[in-house]
């Protein structure tokens, strides 16, 4: 955090991490290793399909 230099900057990324961890954070400890991977392939299938947009 100190390699910000304004807070603005600091803030704009912090919403944007916040998004995309919400995104990918799976709670892993809830399921299996199967459905974990399965549903990590779909997450990054669908933020790549939003990312070339």
């Amino acid at each position: 955090m100190l390699k910000f230099r304004c807070l603005r900057s600091l803030q704009k990324f912090v919403s944007i991490h916040a998004s995309v961890h919400n995104h990918f954070n799976r709670e892993r400890h809830l399921t299996n290793r199967e459905m974990f991977k399965l549903k990590r392939i779909t997450a990054l299938a669908e933020w790549q399909q939003l990312a070339k947009a």
